[in-house]
């Protein structure tokens, strides 16, 4: 007994010895997978936020790009706007067939017009046919004001009449007076107005454009046609001639003069209160005296102006009409370098035009002006 307990004894030195030498047996495969699992895992997970600060360092990259671009273009804008103001400040001038001094305008086409006696004065491709934006409008103001409708009544703006305006201060659900929207038509120049106006008027929408195109050919615009009544559509077109005389046309509508002579205005609908000035920059500085004017730009017009101005020191009136300038403040410019011109020939052109004059041919007469209300 004691002999097996002493070899007992043996064996277990024996294995503790052997242990020590060779050491700890290797982990299984199995603990070695599940070890490496998580080894990957903490791997994995301790790159994460590495890969969080590419990703935003990605979006800081961009973001500053577009910044750079928006900054690149804002300053290209200014810079050609610059450089349009510069151009446009400068007359120029160039000699006509007969050797006369005459104005070299930028614009496509362009009229100086007397409207006493319906003589052109002055003119580049003025009965050229052309795409005339909001100057349509114009049109708009007389065909709406023909039957003397209530300015008080008051009608809702709906939401066709807001949709795809480009330049409205109007919202659906807006309760505005007609004469509200007469002043938002042609001061601000605002196109859901002229849905507005058209909708309520007795025409209805569609009779409303037929009714301008009737009107047009009634007032002898033989040039002129409209397809909508604000003048977003390209095809409301006509000529820097025609449009010379209706601007003279309704110089005589007191109703529709003083607006366009207004240049801020205040219009109610329903609780909120919408301030407009004027988009003729003659009138907002009131450096000439305009009697009556409109302005137009969509893209296929360009820059658009048609006005009736007195000469200096209660001269006579002029209309002087401005098409496809090539720029906003161009138009303003074009017409005052043309309002000046004029004002030097006051002696040879009025009373009695002089036979040496370029374009004195024209003996259209002009429109009788519509009696105001």
């Amino acid at each position: 007994m004691i002999r097996v307990r002493h070899a007992a004894t043996a064996r277990l030195i024996c294995v503790l010895i052997a242990i020590t030498a060779v050491g700890v047996p290797a982990p299984s495969s199995a603990a070695t997978r599940s070890t490496t699992g998580r080894k990957t895992v903490s791997s994995s997970t301790a790159t994460k936020p590495a890969v969080r600060k590419t990703t935003t360092a990605s979006k800081t990259t961009k973001s500053t790009a577009a910044r750079s671009r928006q900054l690149r273009a804002s300053r290209l804008r200014a810079t050609r706007q610059a450089a349009a103001l510069r151009d446009a400040l400068e007359p120029r001038f160039k000699f006509d067939e007969t050797g006369n001094v005459v104005p070299d305008v930028r614009a496509e086409a362009a009229i100086i017009y007397d409207p006493e006696n319906g003589k052109v004065l002055w003119e580049s491709n003025s009965t050229s046919r052309r795409s005339i934006a909001s100057i349509t409008k114009v049109m708009t103001a007389v065909v709406f004001l023909e039957n003397s409708p209530d300015l008080t009544r008051e009608v809702v703006v709906e939401r066709p009449d807001v949709r795809a305006a480009s330049t409205t201060y109007l919202r659906a659900g807006n309760n505005v007076t007609t004469g509200d929207l007469l002043h938002l038509l042609l001061i601000g120049s605002d196109n859901a107005s002229a849905r507005v106006l058209a909708r309520v008027s007795p025409y209805g929408s569609q009779g409303f454009i037929d009714r301008m195109n009737a009107k047009a050919q009634e007032l002898g615009l033989t040039s002129t046609s409209y397809a909508d009544p604000s003048g977003l559509l390209a095809d409301n077109e006509s000529s820097a001639y025609d449009q010379a005389r209706l601007i003279t046309y309704v110089s005589g509508d007191d109703r529709i003069a003083s607006i366009m002579r207004t240049p801020y205005y205040t219009v109610n609908a329903g609780r909120r209160q919408i301030t407009i000035h004027s988009t003729n920059q003659l009138v907002m500085k009131g450096d000439v005296d305009v009697q009556a004017g409109k302005t137009g730009f969509i893209s296929r017009a360009g820059y658009c102006l048609a006005t009736l101005l007195r000469l200096p020191q209660g001269g006579p009136q002029v209309a002087v009409v401005v098409l496809g300038a090539k720029s906003n403040p161009g138009r303003f410019w074009e017409t005052r370098h043309l309002f000046n011109w004029i004002s030097t020939k006051t002696q040879d052109w009025f009373g009695q035009v002089s036979d040496s004059s370029p374009q004195t041919t024209s003996q259209v007469p002009a429109i009788v002006p519509a009696a105001a209300n």
